[in-house]
């Protein structure tokens, strides 16, 4: 009988223990970005290398403290194609990051899909937003934008713990001793 306790007090709290990690990864660290606030501006990078706001609409976005890429947004530009691509900087390299299934307006599936078919075009938002970590900024033919942090080739070589490699800004002390 004891032992029938024992098992059943382990399986609850791997239960317990199971299903607050759940909670904390897909709903506990993430918060919703007021369309008022700063970090619901978004910029993109001109050929010329300036981060400059552009015009949006409709912003929805959620972020947490607990990583840099966890930023996601979903908005309109009324600004068309041929005006962002001859004035922004294409980002080759995007790639879209799943979004937690309550964010319903950023489908990554989706947005790699127009990407890879040129249904979307995916521009530099801003370099180094945080080190290591550029805003991607893929914006479709029928206006609808999204916006995502990602690693870029400097994040991804110091964050292994190898020294920045050449042309990338000096880390961290907090990054360089991982």
């Amino acid at each position: 009988m004891i032992g029938k306790i024992f098992v059943g007090v382990i399986v609850i709290s791997a239960l317990l223990a199971g299903a607050g990690v759940y909670y904390l990864q897909v709903y506990g660290y993430y918060r919703e970005i007021a369309a008022n606030a700063p970090a619901a501006e978004i910029r993109m990078t001109t050929v010329d290398g300036i981060a400059e706001p552009i015009l949006i609409e409709g912003f929805e976005g959620i972020d947490a403290d607990s990583s840099p890429i966890r930023f996601r947004a979903c908005f309109r530009t009324p600004q068309s194609m041929a005006m962002l691509t001859e004035t922004y900087k294409i980002y080759d390299e995007a790639v879209p990051l799943n979004a937690p299934s309550w964010f319903g307006c950023f489908d990554a599936q989706a947005i790699g899909a127009a990407l890879e078919e040129g249904r979307a075009v995916a521009y530099l938002g801003e370099e180094n937003i945080s080190y290591g970590i550029d805003r991607v900024v893929a914006i479709m033919d029928d206006g609808r934008a999204y916006a995502w942090h990602q690693i870029n080739h400097c994040g991804a070589v110091v964050f292994d713990g190898k020294p920045a490699p050449e042309g990338c800004p000096t880390p961290p002390a907090a990054a360089s001793e991982k």
